[in-house]
């Protein structure tokens, strides 16, 4: 969740360590700093706050510190502030660390390293690290016939480590050596981009593309040093590892907000083009077939399997919803949606022929990455429905499926769902043909399938429309979104954003389940936004919406164009092409992203950066 940005090079360090630190903005955050190496010395600053509160305290770039570190914090332990801010300092201002984790025997440590006389600043557990590795520093004169030919740098980082139970991702120097970085990862993204007589690491290839496109990508329990001779990766248990440069698939420009006043908004307009680049390929719509190469040689197990789980978290598993109603519906296989965090914490049943299915935005999502591990343990075959290339996840499982959705910056995650989604709709189809369906049945849906692109441009040009229906509704504090059938995972995905960037308290609700309980809500005007598009249930969603109705309820009503009778009992209405059922997700859900963001701008909110919130959630 937090950001970490190193750079060792030839070019002042300072500039492109808070450069770099703005494009892990996104990630979510509270204070900021750096470290900076030239003279011999580690030159500490930092701040609560945002990355400008940095700036603002900052001396001018020194062009002889060409080494240092940076970091954004999204407070774990201990409150924001300057004190808790990285980089943290060992005893001896020698070390300086950069973390983003969490270390749960901390306590442990601390107890034992204060018995040893060690003082400490802050109340963060990434300061026993830094004292940790501080302590086995300063006993290296005593251990010199256990270094086997190591720098002491290295091996006290190595024998900290080993004592560390969570989880990290780490960025280390020491004034000894001021031409050396380390970085270290196990549960936490670690990427190290080589340039031209230069390196990056950072824990997102954002902070990296604008200075090289050539990376690697460390895996749990390895390492790598830095130096004057190139970078070497080795596990913490100083074994090496062999690591292969890979293409960051994503570059400058398109992390750049080009034109758009918010990432949010930018990825909302560029759903049709990702969903094109996610589909390409894929949908030979001259055949009539879907192609899923990622997963081609798990199709025949996937065609028998007994049951599926998805697991996911956030926006994700409402997309793993979708997934599960697509499953059942259109392959005939019993399917179950799981949170990924409580998954492997209540012992889950998984029988012989069951499939897991982890899905994930940025393939880094703690809770997911867990219960894919757990999952494994178990003996299912485990597939991914990642976004990020190399990510932990898409290594982590068995197979998967790449999104191709491009980098997705804003924390409220829009045309990853529909991406997500899209997957497993193709997926869906593909094994109910193999299974259940027709050929001809397949055709069909693949046809309607690859017009969904074109048919959510025609939603965007409604956005000034939904601007206005925002605007008349902002100031009440309590909304309802509520939908039935496939529709009823996007009540959820709607109330989710609007709580994410405009703060408004929303509740996502299966419509027929409004009487058992929330309708006690409705009053006064309170907002219902009612997702009553064509399919088998309008009849019983416009039974609801009369309810709310008689009850003082403000109605926003999402519905098919054509509609005309759905006109008479809506207070504001939006309207998405005609689709068939099990398809109508990815277009009903594009109004509630709009209604979401207008709503939070004309609230005066940071959209791209809310409050409290990361884009990637890596701890626990």
């Amino acid at each position: 969740m937090c950001g970490i940005i190193a750079y060792l090079g030839k070019k002042p360090a300072q500039p492109v360590l808070i450069e770099g630190l703005k494009r892990l903005e996104y990630r979510g955050y509270d204070s900021a700093g750096v470290a900076l190496l030239g003279s011999g010395a580690i030159r500490v600053q930092k701040t609560g706050g945002r990355i400008s509160a940095l700036e603002q305290i900052l001396d001018e770039p020194n062009a002889a510190e060409t080494f240092g570190i940076g970091h954004t914090r999204w407070a774990t332990h201990g409150e924001p502030n300057t004190v808790n801010a990285h980089p943290h300092l060992d005893f001896t201002g020698k070390i300086a660390v950069v973390h983003n984790g969490i270390i749960e025997n901390y306590g442990t440590l601390k107890t034992w390293l204060q018995s040893e006389g060690t003082e400490f600043a802050s109340e963060t557990d990434t300061e026993v690290i830094t004292a940790l590795i501080g302590y086995f520093y300063a006993k290296c004169n005593e251990n010199e016939g256990q270094l086997n030919g190591q720098n002491k740098f290295e091996w006290a980082v190595q024998q900290a480590l080993r004592e560390v139970h969570g989880t990290f991702g780490l960025a280390i120097v020491c004034s000894d050596f001021p031409d050396m970085l380390i970085g270290a990862k196990k549960g936490s993204p670690l990427i190290l981009g080589v340039g031209d007589n230069e390196y990056i690491l950072a824990s997102d290839a954002a902070a990296i593309v604008e200075h090289t496109q050539q990376a690697i990508y460390l895996s749990d329990n390895e390492m790598v040093t830095i130096g004057p001779d190139g970078f070497h990766t080795k596990t913490i248990d100083n074994v090496t590892v062999s690591k292969d440069l890979t293409e960051i698939e994503f570059s400058l420009e398109q992390i750049e907000l080009g034109g758009f006043e918010h990432h949010m908004l930018k990825e909302i307009f560029e759903q049709p083009k990702a969903l094109q680049t996610c589909m390409g390929g894929r949908i030979d719509r001259q055949n009539h077939r879907i192609k899923l190469g990622g997963i081609g040689s798990y199709l025949r197990a996937l065609t028998r399997t007994k049951r599926l789980i998805l697991t996911a978290c956030g926006t994700a598993f409402h997309a793993g919803l979708v997934g599960e109603f697509l499953f059942e519906q259109l392959a005939r296989i019993p399917a179950e949606t799981e949170y990924a965090s409580e998954f492997r914490y209540r012992n889950p049943i998984i029988e012989d022929g069951t499939v897991v299915i982890a899905i994930s935005q940025s393939g880094e999502t703690l809770d997911t990455f867990a219960a894919v591990q757990e999952a494994k343990q178990r003996g299912a075959t485990v597939l991914g429905i990642v976004n990020v290339v190399g990510s932990s996840i898409a290594r982590e499982t068995d197979a998967g499926i790449y999104l191709h959705a491009g980098p997705e910056i804003g924390v409220a995650s829009t045309k990853a769902f529909t991406g997500q989604v899209a997957v497993l709709t193709m997926l869906a189809i593909e094994l109910g043909r193999r299974r259940h369906i027709s050929s001809d049945q397949a055709d069909k849906h693949v046809d309607e399938l690859a017009q969904i692109p074109d048919k959510i441009n025609t939603i965007l040009t409604q956005s000034e429309r939904i601007k206005e229906i925002a605007a008349a509704n902002i100031d009440k504090d309590n909304w309802l979104f509520l939908g039935r059938g496939f529709n009823y995972p996007v009540a959820l995905e709607g109330a989710l954003k609007l709580k994410e960037i405009s703060y408004i308290h929303a509740e996502g609700l299966p419509a027929a389940e409004m009487k058992h309980g929330p309708i006690a809500l409705i009053a006064d005007g309170m907002p219902a936004v009612f997702v009553a598009t064509a399919g088998p249930q309008y009849e019983k969603i416009m039974g609801n919406i009369a309810e709310v109705k008689a009850r003082g309820g403000r109605i926003i009503v999402v519905a098919t164009e054509g509609d005309e009778n759905i006109r008479a009992h809506a207070d504001h209405l939006i309207t998405i092409p005609d689709a068939p059922e099990h398809l109508q997700p990815m277009l009903t859900v594009v109004p509630l992203q709009l209604l979401a963001y207008h709503a939070a701008v004309l609230r005066g909110q940071d959209v791209d950066k809310p409050r409290n919130l990361a884009k990637s959630v890596t701890v626990e």
